[in-house]
């Protein structure tokens, strides 16, 4: 099953869902992981920054790259 297709079938499970105690549940999972996802996060230094970018620049001189139609031949596979 893929990913589209879970959702929708818990979008449609949930608009069925009568019971409030498992709807109050429900949200505060959803709400409480996705603040501690999004607490993790932080932005780069300005030096991580900079070093990922010369990486990037040196991968690149190298060959050690896909070209979009690479990528999106390797997509119709998924």
């Amino acid at each position: 099953m893929d990913l589209q297709t879970r959702k929708l079938n818990l979008i449609t499970y949930l608009a069925q869902v009568q019971d409030e105690v498992l709807l109050e549940k429900l949200e505060s999972y959803i709400l409480t992981n996705e603040r501690e996802f999004y607490s993790e996060l932080k932005p780069f230094t300005i030096e991580e920054l900079v070093n990922r970018i010369k990486k990037s620049e040196l991968d690149y001189k190298e060959g050690k790259f896909k070209s979009q139609e690479d990528l999106e031949k390797t997509s119709t596979n998924w």
